[in-house]
């Protein structure tokens, strides 16, 4: 999510700092990590949720007064848990409105397209929201539709619709590598190449 206004015109007034990469990064099930090592102070993670946001280009950082510092994505940006049987969630708390797409990956991560961007479905909730998986007539996936389904990859589009809130969404099947591509977000940002971008 981009910057809100008042921060924006207040970095205008910041020196220029050099931007830090390689310190912070966020892992699959939506844990910030400094250095590799999982964060737990409430305040430091609350820090952190408030100031993620990304640039054009898809590279997100946590805004740290005039400095950036640059996350490395261990899969998507966004990570999403159920909260309910009928509610999702971000890693920052926040619940989901809208899902407007489904894809399954070659590894089995289910990721769903929300507003924010893409998001990978924390493993520990698939088992949950299986269910939710439907075949073509109608019923709900089970293990081995899921098994099919990732073995359709050349296809492009599984036989499996996502069915949330209301909706019936197709499942388009892909590979892991072309997520970030796909998707628009840079998984490991790089100084030289945010220096030779325009």
């Amino acid at each position: 999510m981009p910057l809100r206004d008042p921060e924006f015109s207040a970095i205008l007034h910041w020196p220029k700092v050099p931007a830090c990469y390689g310190w912070l990064s966020l892992d699959r099930r939506g844990r910030w990590r400094l250095r590799g090592e999982t964060l737990s102070h409430p305040g430091l993670k609350a820090f952190l949720d408030r100031q993620y946001g990304h640039d054009g280009a898809g590279n997100y950082f946590v805004q740290n007064g005039p400095q950036r510092v640059f996350v490395e994505l261990e899969y998507t940006p966004w990570v999403l848990y159920l909260a309910a049987p009928d509610r999702l969630e971000t890693q920052l708390g926040e619940t989901v409105g809208e899902v407007r797409g489904a894809a399954i990956d070659d590894e089995g991560n289910l990721l769903l397209e929300i507003p924010e961007g893409v998001a990978l479905l924390c493993d520990r909730d698939l088992p949950a929201l299986l269910h939710h998986l439907r075949l073509p007539d109608g019923t709900a996936a089970d293990d081995a539709a899921l098994l099919a389904a990732i073995g359709q990859e050349r296809a492009g589009v599984s036989t499996l619709t996502l069915a949330w809130q209301g909706c019936r969404l197709p499942v388009a099947v892909l590979r892991r590598s072309s997520v970030p591509a796909r998707y628009g977000f840079v998984s490991s940002p790089q100084a030289g190449a945010l220096e030779a971008a325009p």
